[in-house]
This record gives C-alpha cells, structure tokens and sequence, in this order.
C-alpha cells in the first residue's frame, strides 16, 4: 500500500482533528502518502484533494471542527455520483480510503467499497453515541462536557431564582447524550426516546423535590422525546402544575470546542488502528472500542445493529433524582 485518502463526512464533531493528525502521521511512518480529501463526498465527487504531510496536520490535535471540512451530500446515495468519486481515487492511484462518520456516512463508505472493491476502513463519530458496532463514537466526551458546563451555569440562575429549568441536548432519536448529561450535572429529571414520558409522574417526581427542601429543577431532555420538544414539554407541565418552566435548547455548542483529553486520545487510538486495517489488507470494517479495547468490527454493524442505553445508568438516574 503505497497511498490512502482521508476524508470527514457528516456532521462535525470534536475530535476529528485528533484522528486526522493520527491517520497521517502513522501512514507516514509506514512510508504511505495520504491525500486528504476536502468537503466529505462532496470533495470525492468533485476531486478537491490534496496531499498532506507531517506538518500539514501540526498544531490541530486541539482543535475543534475538521481541517479537512465536512458537507452533507444526499446525491452520493446515488451509484452515478459514487462512480464519479471511484474515478477521482483511481485517477490519483489510491489503494485505500478512511471514512469517519457517523452511521448514515459509514452507510455510503460501505455502498463505495462494494461498487469499486476498493480497501476501505471507517472510524466512528458522532456526538450522538449511536453508531452500532462500537461503545464508543468520536466526539461524545466532549459533547458531554460541554453540556454539563453549560447546565452548571443555568443551575445557577436556577437557583437564584427558585426555578425549573427544561434544557434540551442534541442526541437525535437517542438518548445517550442526555443521560450522561443528566448523570453528570445532578439532574432532577431526565427525558430521552427510549423511555416513554409521563408528564404526570414529571410533575409529581419535581414536587417530590420541591418537599424535600430543593429550591431548584433541572429537567434535561433529549431533542427526540417523545413528548416533543423542550418547549412543548414546558407547556404540558405548566398545565399540569404550578410550575412556570423556563426553557434552554444548547444547539450546536455541543458540537464545537476543543475536544477533551478522551476524545484526543480515542482519536489517536482510532486513526491508528484504521491505518494498520488498511495495511494489513482489511476492507469494509470499521474501528471500534469494545469492552475498552480498539478492535475491527464489520462496517454494516455501524447502521445495523442499535445499541441499547445502559440499564445501570438508567436506575442510577432514577435514584440520584429523588
């Protein structure tokens, strides 16, 4: 294997840049060039690559975002524009490609690999937690800190003001996100998919609270509750209590940042371990962290399999609420 490509697809997340430098930098101690590819998809289809060395990755393992940009590109589950992309990676003699994404990217790495046999590995990520395959996906670590940071401060205005604070966190249909963030920040409630909401029991488990000499609520929830957003949430409690709940959706800070000591490390660890796949003559796996440990799963199981929420944690959030 003389020369790979790189890409980022999807959307963005801390920890990317980490496992960039890593792909490179290893590559490069095995004597392999790695041209990195601009804008995910996008770029494959329309040729915006570049060769990248040691220095080209120098100074980004603190960065938030990606250096090599990332995009959205619906037309590439089409296999026109996937052979479009094919002929771009032949044309500059590529001999494998990393992909890191998230299920929906790692899903079109997948449709490539078997339209052109080329030798692809793909590396997880997502602030979500979500792709199947792996305990572990780029980018959640930071996600989490940076929410629960946020939460630290709203509990403060919580406080003063002897309030319930509805806070929404990204996390798409799971809820991965908003438990950890719940756990983490002394949550009085927690809402995600996987539980069906009962605002009633909300309601009585909050002035449960309330008697128990708590001044203030912090109710996190996930975006894809059931119950619909933190908004229309508030809304159904106050008219079902006495409470007048103040809302906050974090948005997109979740997703940007520097990323924290766990997800540079992961980062290292998963770009790594894609190049020596990639040399050893694998295809169609993905990296993953399984019982602690990096290992190579295979590519399909990253939007296959669903991953279910720990039932540990879920009975550590009901007993650390009360």
């Amino acid at each position: 294997m003389k020369r790979i490509a790189l890409l980022t697809s999807g959307g963005d997340c801390p920890g990317l840049n980490p496992c960039i430098r890593s792909v490179v930098r290893t590559a490069l101690a095995d004597g392999i060039e790695t041209i990195g590819v601009h804008r995910g998809w996008r770029g494959l289809i329309d040729n915006e690559m570049e060769l990248m060395n040691a220095r080209s990755v120098a100074g980004i393992v603190n960065l938030g975002g990606t250096v090599l940009r990332s995009s959205r590109c619906p037309e590439f589950r089409e296999a026109e524009a996937r052979e479009k992309a094919a002929s771009h990676l032949l044309e500059r003699e590529i001999d494998g490609l990393v992909v890191i994404g998230g299920n929906g990217s790692l899903n079109g790495a997948s449709e490539l690999a078997r339209q052109t046999n080329l030798p692809l590995i793909g590396i997880p990520k997502t602030i979500d937690n979500d792709v199947g395959g792996t305990d572990y996906a780029l980018g959640f670590d930071t996600a989490v800190n940076t929410a629960v940071e946020a939460i630290d401060k709203i509990r403060d205005t919580a406080t003063s003001h002897e309030r319930l604070f509805l806070v929404e966190v990204m996390g798409r249909n799971r809820g991965f996100l908003a438990l950890q963030v719940a756990l983490a920040c002394g949550a009085e409630g927690v809402l995600i998919p996987e539980v069906p909401t009962d605002i009633t029991a909300l309601c009585a488990q909050l002035e449960r609270c309330r008697e128990a000499g708590k001044v203030s609520s912090i109710v996190v929830v996930a975006e894809g509750d059931d119950a619909g957003n933190a908004y229309e949430i508030a809304r159904k409690i106050s008219g079902q209590s006495g409470y007048d709940p103040r809302v906050s959706v974090l948005g997109y800070i979740q997703r940007g940042g520097a990323p924290s000591a766990v997800d540079r490390v992961q980062g290292g660890l998963f770009g790594k371990a894609a190049v020596d796949a990639l040399r050893s003559g694998e295809s169609s796996k993905m990296v993953a962290r399984r019982n602690g440990q990096v290992t190579l799963v295979e590519l399909e199981l990253a939007w296959k399999e669903t991953r279910e929420l720990p039932e540990n944690l879920l009975e550590l959030a009901r007993i650390l609420a009360s």
